[in-house]
């Protein structure tokens, strides 16, 4: 109870923190871009036209709303959170129960290492099912947070508290409205997280030497490094699962100019790719102009 208790206080206060972040984010996502590029440095020193970043996008977003103004959407996130945390522990804790501790043999330890693969295989299948679902039942909190924050650029109040945000959702979408989104959303983490495993399993058993005295450093890096690497690969399906929350449902940030029609999950991914926004707010610092866009951006002082 204790550990629960702490993990559900830890996961909160990492949402608060991280809030102003997603928030620009997901603003970035949709294609809201109220300030104009700037003259900059890549990370190779080269000066080129580029977007504004997290800080300058903040500060903009402060400048209209006030500072609390950053913490919009937070209290549905930190349902979401909250509520995850422990669907999450609940079923990793079923799964528990449920198996009988086998006491090891004199061949038994030829045999552990041997399927040491089938072991991986086996908690990454208990930890595919416990954030699946995780993600099912937190997901109608997600939507809400997704199109409140939305609501900042047409500056409109439909979403404007939870229980009213459910009951308006129910109205005009039904029970599917809670769920705009949630296919490409579980797709992407079941992708990443046997991306993510797999690789760790492969670079800990043959990559790392065993006799190394900082093993359990390396692997833990290795954990690491893997987590990052599938999350930029699945970051497309986060793309358009936030997009496919936020179309066509009655604000501006949903519909054109900002956001197509789409008819499935499968056509927002298709346009975005077709138009080279797949990868459209990945990056918050080092914002490239999207091609096609026009900006009034001297391009003269880049020469």
């Amino acid at each position: 109870m204790a550990d629960a208790a702490s993990q559900v206080l830890l996961g909160s206060g990492l949402t608060i923190l991280s809030q102003p972040l997603m928030y620009v984010k997901v603003l970035i996502q949709v294609g809201y871009e109220p300030l104009p590029p700037t003259i900059g440095r890549n990370i190779f020193g080269r000066q080129v036209c580029q977007l504004p970043g997290l800080f300058c996008y903040a500060q903009h977003i402060a400048s209209i709303d006030g500072r609390r103004g950053l913490f919009r959407g937070l209290t549905p996130r930190l349902c979401s959170g909250v509520l995850g945390t422990v669907v999450h522990g609940k079923v990793l804790q079923h799964y528990q129960e449920c198996e009988k501790p086998e006491e090891l043999g004199p061949g038994n330890v030829q045999k552990e290492c041997s399927s040491s693969f089938d072991q991986v295989i086996k908690e990454t299948t208990r930890e595919m099912i416990a954030r699946s679902a995780a993600t099912l039942i937190t997901h109608p909190f997600h939507v809400i947070t997704l199109r409140t924050m939305v609501q900042f650029i047409g500056r409109e109040s439909k979403y404007c508290g939870l229980c009213d945000s459910i009951l308006t959702i129910y109205r005009e979408e039904g029970i599917v409205g809670f769920f705009a989104g949630l296919i490409p959303r579980l797709i992407g983490d079941v992708i990443s997280l046997w991306l993510c495993n797999s690789l760790a399993y492969l670079i800990n058993t043959y990559a790392l030497d065993s006799g190394v005295s900082t093993m359990n450093e390396m692997k833990s890096y290795s954990q690491a490094v893997t987590g990052f690497f599938a999350s930029m690969l699945t970051y497309p399906f986060v793309l358009v699962s936030n997009l496919m929350a936020v179309n066509n449902c009655g604000l501006a940030g949903g519909s054109p100019p900002y956001s197509p029609i789409y008819t499935s999950w499968i056509d927002c991914w298709c346009m975005l790719q077709k138009a080279g926004n797949i990868s459209r707010g990945n990056s918050l610092f080092f914002r490239k102009v999207p091609f096609g866009k026009t900006y009034c951006c001297d391009l003269r002082m880049l020469i």
